[in-house]
Order: C-alpha cells, then structure tokens, then sequence
C-alpha cells in the first residue's frame, strides 16, 4: 500500500508519496496526483494526513532545519546504474551550496557526461528529499525544473537565508 499527503507550504502544494515502511517514492510541488503518475501508480494511493518521518523532516526543512531531510529514506525506481548513484549523490549536495551540471556530473564520477547529469535530475522522483533543485546551469542560472522554475528560486533562497 502506498500513501500520500499533501501539505501547503511557502513554495506551493508539496505531496509526498511513502511506502509501507515510510520510505519516499514520489515527491512534488503540486497537488496533482496525476503529474506524479510517471513515478508511482496513482491508483494505488491512499490519503492519510501524516506520512510519519518524511512528512515532519519536510515540515523541519521548511522551518529552517536544512539537514532534516537528508537522512529520510527514498526508494526511487530504478533508473540504471549511473541514475541510481547520481541521485545519492544528489544528497550530499550541501544546502545553501549549489553545484552546476558540470560538477554535479563530476561528484557522480562521469564529469563528460553533463547530459547524463541532467537527466538524472529530470527523472528525480523525490525532489525536496533528493534536491535537484541544488543544480543549475554552468553559467550558474536555474535552468529547468520539473516543479516550476519559482519553487526552484523559493527553495535556493530559503536555503540561502538559513544556511
């Protein structure tokens, strides 16, 4: 069984999606379910108003607690070998801290594979829980983001002023 909240926040709507054991699957800026239907069977969902550990350490990240998130379980499916490593990676990216394409390429191991890198953050299921948002273009602008380019702004500013 899988579950789900949604929870208003500063930066918009953020649905988290858990399994049984708590572990995040799926995560967005939005209330529809359906734009998170390419990650998690939406059918399959079940509301509940808290989603236990994931829901208070996004609660705590919004608060100002940056490193709340990071140690909350994800279990994204499986992208391949390089995804999987580049969404690890993703999470030791440090708050308040962004990396461009080029250096996050580079952290994963493969620094001529940029492409490779930004696809691993277009294929992110868990944003806010592994922040591709701490990516931006090599010439340092915000490039995209599947959840708006304003989340991505609200979220880097809010890591700013608490870091």
């Amino acid at each position: 069984m899988l579950y789900y909240s949604t929870t208003p926040t500063a930066a918009g709507p953020l649905t988290i999606v858990v399994d049984g054991d708590g572990a995040v699957l799926a995560s967005g800026f939005t209330a529809d379910l359906a734009t998170l239907a390419p990650f998690v069977d939406v059918t399959d969902l079940r509301r509940r108003d808290d989603v236990g550990d994931a829901g208070k350490a996004a609660l705590s990240y919004l608060d100002g607690d940056l490193t709340a998130i990071d140690t909350v379980p994800v279990r994204q499916r499986a992208g391949g070998q390089f995804l999987t490593h580049a969404w690890d990676v993703l999470r030791s990216v440090p708050a308040g801290a962004p990396v461009t394409y080029r250096e996050f390429a580079a952290l994963a191991g493969r620094p001529p594979a940029i492409r490779a890198a930004a696809q691993a953050c277009a294929r992110n299921a868990a944003a806010l829980f592994v922040p591709c948002h701490r990516v931006l273009r090599t010439d340092g602008t915000l490039g995209g983001f599947r959840w708006g380019l304003p989340v991505k702004r609200w979220l880097l500013e809010h890591e700013r002023s608490v870091a």
